[in-house]
């Protein structure tokens, strides 16, 4: 589990690299310029990443299943080599992703307006700089992000479902346990699905409140997501504990 988590933590360190430094920079500066190829380029990591870190999360749920409801085969269903070959999985997948969305974007004719109603290059922003009708892409879209995005959430929804079924057999400790890590899972899987969702799942609308989520989905969700899981950690809880302490002896004084 640590080793999914350390993974998470890269790309998620990885996929706020993308576009956050460059926004700054933007935000700073009177000239808010980036070439066609730059464009593309932040547009292929950020599904890239992003598409990473989907299935990283898939794995993740596989991982707590079989440790919660096939704890006796946890050692030969999730050993090394099997987990190295799921994260490579990952890996190869949000490259598929990515790959498939420029597939869709650069036969498209780039011939009037160039400005981004947004912080950084996004195909649905880059989508209305098209000189074409870009209906049946949106739709391509749909199915690709969209569509896809909402089935991965449905079926980890639906496997943390099974889990918690699962540990009505366990003991009142294991319960407690497993529930501290299950709700870390989730609580990331939602926080990092539901802004997706929000901006891949309909594209035939006005996309002036993007802005907002788009920032929430790749600036504070990949800087939450570590903090989720440091909270349930038991050093940090006593730590928190000490401090606590210290700070009521040091008002008492």
């Amino acid at each position: 589990m640590y080793s999914l988590l350390g993974h998470l933590s890269f790309v998620d360190i990885c996929y706020s690299l993308i576009a956050t430094p460059r926004m700054l920079r933007d935000l700073l500066a009177e000239s808010k310029q980036i070439s066609f190829s730059g464009c593309f380029t932040q547009l292929f990591f950020i599904h890239f990443l992003g598409g990473t870190e989907i299935l990283n999360l898939v794995v993740m749920a596989f991982d707590r299943y079989v440790a919660i409801c096939r704890p006796l085969h946890y050692a030969a269903l999730m050993n090394p080599t099997i987990r190295n070959r799921f994260l490579l999985a990952s890996w190869l997948g949000g490259l598929v992703h990515s790959s498939l969305q420029l597939a869709l974007l650069l036969p498209l004719p780039f011939c009037g307006p160039n400005q981004l109603d947004n912080f950084y290059c996004d195909i649905i922003q880059v989508l209305e700089l098209a000189c074409t009708d870009t209906y049946a892409v949106k739709l391509l879209l749909v199915g690709n992000s969209g569509l896809v995005t909402l089935i991965v959430f449905l079926a980890l929804l639906t496997s943390y479902s099974v889990i918690l079924v699962t540990l009505r057999a366990h003991s009142a400790h294991a319960r407690a346990k497993a529930l501290s890590t299950c709700g870390a899972h989730i609580t990331v899987v939602v926080m990092t699905f539901i802004p997706a969702l929000c901006v891949y799942a309909w594209p035939f609308r006005d996309q002036s409140q993007d802005k907002a989520i788009s920032v929430l989905h790749i600036v504070l969700m990949p800087m939450l997501n570590p903090l989720v899981y440091t909270l349930r950690n038991k050093e940090m809880h006593e730590a928190k504990k000490g401090g606590c302490v210290r700070a009521v002896l040091w008002f008492r004084k």
